[in-house]
């Protein structure tokens, strides 16, 4: 299997993830290829049996130059990916002391949701996602991220073993509301 790990890291925390999701994965015999987004035509991405996409987060979206990239992407439909972002860790409010809900924290972090609807809109196919957290805009990276990327390393390699797939085309088959879903903790795998 190989695997193409594409990232927009602006102040090196995607790119130290990536490294390590790189290294993880190289203990499982699998092959990935880490590029920044800017070094990739998003129009003739390298063939790959998995895409991951990184991307931090700007005012609870992905930066522009992934949006711009993600939107050019040229893959064939079927096509599977993950998601494994950074976004800002909750801090609790000011007035209050008290630490945002889930359901708030939805509201306002929509990087992969908004990932998710452009790749999904493609054709492409879900296998896994999840988000590192950051301490602030430049980092540091949350505690324990090494673990992390870890689970959602072992989580791509049984998600891609679990995607059914059409024996004639090779591609991946769709439930009725187009993928497989499993829960994993915090992070969905489909």
């Amino acid at each position: 299997m190989t695997i193409q790990y594409l990232h927009a890291s602006k102040f090196g925390n995607g790119a130290k993830i990536a490294a390590e999701f790189k290294r993880q994965m190289a203990t499982d015999g699998v092959a990935v290829e880490v590029h920044h987004i800017r070094d990739v035509k998003a129009s003739a991405p390298a063939r790959a049996d998995l895409y991951v996409f990184s991307s931090p987060g700007r005012m609870g979206r992905p930066i522009g130059g992934m949006r711009r990239f993600l939107k050019k992407l040229r893959l064939p439909a079927g096509t599977r990916y993950a998601l494994l972002t950074t976004e800002m860790a909750p801090k609790p409010d000011k007035k209050t002391g008290r630490m945002p809900t889930e359901e708030e924290l939805a509201r306002w972090q929509r990087i992969r949701p908004l990932m998710n609807e452009v790749l999904q809109a493609k054709g492409l196919v879900l296998v896994a996602e999840d988000k590192v957290h950051v301490g602030g805009l430049k980092g540091p990276l949350e505690d324990a991220w090494e673990d992390k990327v870890g689970a959602f390393a072992s989580r791509i390699a049984l998600g891609v073993a679990d995607v059914p797939r059409d024996a004639a085309t090779g591609s991946a088959t769709r439930t009725r509301h187009g993928s497989t879903e499993l829960e994993a903790g915090s992070a969905r795998v489909r």
